[in-house]
């Protein structure tokens, strides 16, 4: 059975940085991607960044520079690092993960975490 597990969100201030946690459990590290969305409500899902099985990281246009993935595969954990926060990535941030290559879509994955409430504050 899978299960992921976010963690790591929080209260910050403008210009500030927090690290999220995804941890996987019952995934074949190296055939899965998992990837980080964020959603605010009344809006779409949205793509942040992933990581494929093989290492390669893909970053949405708006958090390049800014967000840094790592993985960390004998822990079945995927860091994401967020620096120089802005209001507009208040947001709750979900990991996802699926077989195959690190896809941009909410469509193309099946297994969610809970989600890890980010607030950023002017």
């Amino acid at each position: 059975q899978v299960h992921i597990v976010e963690s790591g969100g929080g209260l910050v201030q403008a210009g500030g940085s927090l690290r999220l946690s995804c941890v996987t459990s019952g995934l074949t590290v190296g055939r899965y991607s998992v990837a980080w969305f964020r959603q605010v409500p009344g809006q779409e899902r949205e793509f942040v960044a992933g990581v494929s099985g093989g290492g390669a990281t893909h970053y949405a246009d708006s958090v390049k520079g800014r967000f840094t993935l790592s993985r960390i595969s004998a822990k079945n954990t995927v860091f994401l690092q967020m620096d120089s926060l802005k209001p507009e990535d208040t947001a709750l941030y979900y990991c996802a993960a699926r077989e195959g290559s690190a896809a941009p879509l909410r469509s193309a994955y099946n297994l969610w975490g809970q989600g890890t409430q980010v607030t950023v504050s002017s």
